[in-house]
């Protein structure tokens, strides 16, 4: 049963409360990137020339990556960094294989003479947006590359802004891009999406970005496919009396610090610990250097809630389906098992998101504004397609043919009746 906030009068106490979302100036959005994609579609290189000009203050006369400056990328990196980046990527790896081992063909003898099946297909081509953003977030292209390259896809091509940090050239290359291009924007999407002189139309555009790169990839959606809509990002906790306040008010400022609109929670059933966690934060913001960002999103949208039970709380969180969604619980391991809605669970207080983050296995590019009710995250799964075949023999046609007449003539769509006839009765119809 679809959940609404009333529904929780009178078991719910907001100790803080987060702002309303604004929608803000949406409109402007969507028709600036319909404007921006109309152009590189008709004018392509070009028109992306343009725009990097514009908005990136960039003047490539070449948007591709060669493979020297690939390597020049790899080989400019910190040992330690790239040792953490290889890492990174061997455990994304190692996880996106064991999720593909789980994704087997099909072959099922419904009845005797009527086979059905499926075949697992990777998917052609898939454009990766790796973004720029506030920081050089170097896990960015491991998530989004190394799970289509474990998928078995054919070309993984991947966009970022021209101006984005070297390191991240050198995660692309790292993690298995066949092409890299210093492309940003709703400009990258279009150009992935339609093809220009210079980058190859892909069949599947996945990633995170901003509000422009989001709105891009819903309006080229059907001309390609895309991984999900995503909005800032989200951490919750749900903790009882034993949570601890220092770890859970750490976890939340970690995530907070990500954009200033990042949504941040705590939903407890206790309202010592919430008033500690209150008071925990404020103090750790004190002397947290990103407080700038971080202090901002838990002033706009943070969030505490008091429920008056386990089974509130359970509820509560189900109903906000958060991004990233930490359980610190007596029994972790219980509690994790009546929950439903969530992108990625991190059970048990020694589970915290940054090491999903940057590079445990899991995947972080994860369903926000309550997706999580209907998806997951992105995953090895995302670059495959799973395809239904059948084949019959004459005792299959006996058995599903007369089925077929019928609801074909009660139909009315004669052309069916025909088709299905004539396999029945010696090709005769």
């Amino acid at each position: 049963m679809a959940r609404r906030l009333e529904d929780f009068k009178g078991k719910i106490t907001y100790l803080k409360s987060a702002a309303l979302e604004t929608s803000g100036d949406t409109a402007l959005i969507e028709t600036t990137v319909k404007d921006i994609i109309a152009n590189v579609r008709s004018n392509g290189d070009a028109a992306v020339r343009t725009y990097a000009a514009t908005f990136d203050k960039s003047n490539l006369a070449v948007f591709e990556v060669t493979l020297q400056q690939r390597r020049d990328a790899v080989a400019n990196l910190d040992p330690q960094t790239r040792k953490d980046t290889e890492f990174a990527i061997e455990r994304v790896t190692a996880f996106a294989k064991a999720q593909l081992a789980t994704i087997l063909p099909l072959e099922f003898d419904a009845l005797p003479g009527l086979h059905l099946g499926h075949r697992v297909i990777p998917i052609e081509t898939v454009g990766a947006y790796v973004p720029g953003g506030r920081y050089p977030i170097l896990s960015a292209p491991v998530m989004t590359i190394v799970p289509a390259k474990v998928a078995g896809c054919d070309q993984v091509v991947a966009c970022l802004p021209p101006n984005a940090h070297p390191a991240m050239i050198a995660g692309c290359h790292l993690s298995g891009a066949d092409r890299i291009f210093r492309i940003g924007g709703a400009q990258a999407i279009a150009a992935m999406a339609f093809g220009t002189e210079s980058v190859p139309a892909v069949d599947k555009i996945v990633g995170p970005g901003n509000a422009y790169v989001n709105e891009a990839k819903r309006q080229v959606f059907g001309q390609v496919g895309i991984d999900q809509l995503a909005g800032p990002s989200e951490i919750f906790v749900i903790a009882d009396e034993t949570g601890n306040a220092r770890m859970i008010a750490t976890d939340l400022l970690a995530q907070a610090e990500h954009d200033v609109r990042t949504r941040v929670g705590l939903i407890t059933t206790d309202i010592a610990l919430a008033e500690t966690v209150l008071k925990e934060i404020e103090r750790q913001l004190a002397t947290l250097p990103t407080a700038d960002v971080a202090g901002v999103a838990w002033r706009d949208y943070g969030e505490i809630v008091v429920c008056d039970d386990e089974e509130t709380m359970i509820a509560y969180s189900d109903f906000i389906a958060a991004e990233h969604l930490e359980v610190h619980t007596r029994d972790a391991q219980a509690t994790a098992q009546k929950l439903r809605n969530y992108g990625s669970l991190f059970i048990g207080e020694l589970a915290s998101v940054v090491y999903s983050d940057k590079c445990c296995g899991t995947n972080h590019t994860l369903p926000t504004m309550a997706a999580g009710r209907y998806t997951g995250g992105l995953w090895v799964g995302s670059y495959v397609k799973i395809c239904t075949h059948q084949w019959l023999d004459q005792r299959g046609v006996a058995a599903v043919a007369p089925s077929a007449i019928r609801q074909s003539h009660t139909e009315g769509m004669e052309g069916h009746r025909r088709a299905a006839a004539m396999r029945l009765h010696d090709q005769s119809a």
